[in-house]
């Protein structure tokens, strides 16, 4: 039977929250945002809800991996298959791996074999700034968009010469070196960074794990890495920008006593476009983009897999300034290949798909509006849609409303995996309701979101998998951030039941309960801070037999400005070196410190 999330259990989180008075970096009331209207708008005029991740928050986590930073932001949980470099997952308030979108300058990258994004392999020192979409992205975005939207936007050039450098070394014998320059000179820009990193990192398993794959040994992982941008300006409203995001990794798992298994990823992006203003209030954008994720074992291995995805995307999007707001109007095209070990009955399909909607603004009232249609090659035509509204009742206090539909077509591993897919699955369809409430005002802004999500035709993890009727997460979000002269204060609490409501099970590896508390202090030269994560109990199965305890983890940091170029960075990992897990039988790191040292002039 359902649980349903209880006001009074809410109200303890909101006690709680606002007794320690302090979500990872929520979006500023001013700041400009992309991701949630495929258009430049204004946060505080949106109607959903999202979170940036600037720079400096990336350099606070050293020696974090890229889903453990995400899952700082509230609302996102994670969970890996051991440490740096293992296979990774991401839920967006509670949905599925699946079910969220990875987009990086706007090119949807990850594995069409698995159906999920590929966090493990996209290096930390390319990222300049990260949003995250919550709630359904379909509309916008297409098929996978149930749970939301993660856009990586990588370091671009801008006016000037802007070198910067870096070393880092650690626990472990972990060592990081990375160097890159951007500039600008009349109407040329440009963006250059490489990046090598090596971690002998710790056992990824225990002997919980299973199938017997416990290997007591070290499970190292050891990247390469480039990432470039250019852009020139062709006339004052008409620009041509092509940019890449290149990293090699070799990644060490255990696969049974004394069986090191390894193998060799590879992250590509690359992306060349045209953007420009073809009459007043008429802008226009072209992108043509290629992905490919790809995954060789290169030794050990007791089963196939070599695996490659290559998604080849080309879009137009046009804006058009109207009197009730921005229009926009656009057109798509996917098409995603499989190739590798594995003999697939079908390796591609082609997606095509239109999409516009409006967003806008007038005194008090703000509103979006989305509608795209997706013809898949194997599935045939959908639909979505999304539908939004805000409203400020005064200068502090705003409110906000949505609904949206998403769809998920089925993974290539869930369709034709031999003696593991189901070739009939269809594609799952859901509904997502959001109604939240922004209270800002002196530079603090607390925020109450509550959610409501339905997919139907939900497809569980595992074996043979078949459409289930009915799943529903629902819950709430609290969050806070705020500043009392040089503290900045940040905290955030979900409460939310995730269940597949056919057979009243919780969906597996998700937290009921999780939450942040973090704080940063300023004092001339110096600038200090922590992070304080908890993670509540959650099952590694469906059927909600093998539990997995909670944890909370402590994490701080330190930085010294030796001078306006240099700077000495410290940080502490898991202070408590506290033991967990976040899927069964496979470990998380310890008790670790790093040191780095940056230079920017």
């Amino acid at each position: 039977m359902k649980t349903p999330v209880s006001p009074a259990r809410l109200s303890v989180l909101a006690l709680a929250l606002a007794g320690a008075l302090p979500s990872q970096a929520q979006t500023a009331l001013k700041e400009t945002v992309v991701t949630a209207t495929r258009t430049p708008t204004r946060a505080d005029s949106l109607v959903s809800e999202v979170i940036v991740i600037e720079r400096a928050d990336i350099e606070k986590l050293a020696g974090r991996t890229l889903p453990e930073i995400l899952a700082r932001s509230a609302g996102v949980q994670f969970s890996s298959n051991g440490g740096r470099g293992k296979v990774s997952s991401l839920n967006i308030r509670g949905t599925e791996a699946r079910h969220t979108i990875l987009l990086i300058d706007g090119v949807r990258y990850g594995s069409a074999t698995a159906g999920t994004p590929s966090w493990e392999n996209i290096p930390l020192e390319a990222i300049e700034r990260i949003e995250v979409l919550k709630g359904p992205g379909s509309s916008l975005y297409g098929s996978d968009g149930v749970g939301g939207v993660v856009q990586i936007f990588t370091r671009k050039g801008k006016d000037g010469f802007h070198p910067y450098a870096m070393a880092s070394a650690g626990s472990q014998s972990y060592s990081q070196l990375g160097a890159g320059a951007s500039g600008g000179q009349g109407a040329f820009t440009y963006s250059l960074g490489a990046q090598a990193l090596r971690d002998k990192s710790f056992s990824s398993t225990n002997p919980n794990v299973p199938f017997g794959n416990y290997n007591p040994d070290r499970d190292p992982f050891n990247q390469q890495s480039f990432n470039g941008s250019i852009g020139w300006q062709l006339a004052p409203d008409w620009k041509v920008d092509a940019g890449t995001l290149y990293s090699d990794g070799v990644n060490h798992y255990d696969d049974g006593p004394g069986r090191d298994t390894q193998a060799k990823v590879r992250s590509q992006t690359l992306r060349a476009g045209i953007s420009g203003k073809v009459l007043p209030g008429w802008k226009t954008q072209l992108q043509a983009s290629q992905s490919k994720d790809t995954s060789n074992v290169t030794v050990g291995g007791t089963l196939p897999s070599d695996f490659i995805t290559t998604q080849d995307q080309l879009f137009w999007q046009n804006d058009v300034d109207t009197p009730v707001g921005v229009a926009l109007l656009g057109v798509e095209q996917l098409r995603q290949k499989v190739t590798g070990s594995t003999a697939y009955t079908v390796t591609a399909r082609t997606i095509s798909s239109a999409f516009a909607g409006v967003n806008g603004e007038a005194g008090r009232h703000s509103w979006q509006f989305n509608l795209r249609g997706d013809r898949n090659s194997q599935f045939g035509s959908s639909t979505t849609g999304f539908a939004g509204y805000g409203f400020r009742f005064s200068q502090a206090w705003r409110g906000h409303w949505s609904y949206g539909t998403s769809f998920v077509a089925p993974s290539f591993n869930q369709l034709y995996f031999p003696a593991f897919g189901t070739p009939t699955l269809q594609p799952e369809r859901g509904g997502n309701f959001d109604l939240g409430l922004t209270w800002s005002q002196s530079g603090h802004t607390v925020n109450l979101v509550r959610f409501d999500n339905r997919i139907r035709g939900f497809i569980p993890s595992g074996p043979l998998p078949a459409n289930v009727p009915k799943a529903r997460i629902d819950g709430w979000t609290l969050s806070y951030d705020g500043s009392f002269g040089a503290f900045t204060l940040r905290a955030s609490l979900d409460a939310m039941d995730p269940r597949n409501e056919v057979t009243g099970k919780k969906l597996p590896r998700r937290s009921s309960t999780t939450g942040t508390l973090g704080a940063d202090y300023a004092m001339g030269a110096w600038k200090f801070g922590g992070t304080v994560m908890h993670s509540g109990k959650r099952f590694d199965d469906a059927a909600n037999l093998l539990p997995i305890a909670g944890y909370t983890t402590l994490d701080l940091h330190a930085d010294y400005a030796l001078d306006k170029a240099w700077t000495l960075q410290a940080s502490l990992r898991n202070l408590t070196d506290r033991q967990y897990e976040t899927v069964r039988g496979y470990n998380q790191p310890g008790r670790a410190a790093f040191v780095t040292l940056r230079w920017q002039p």
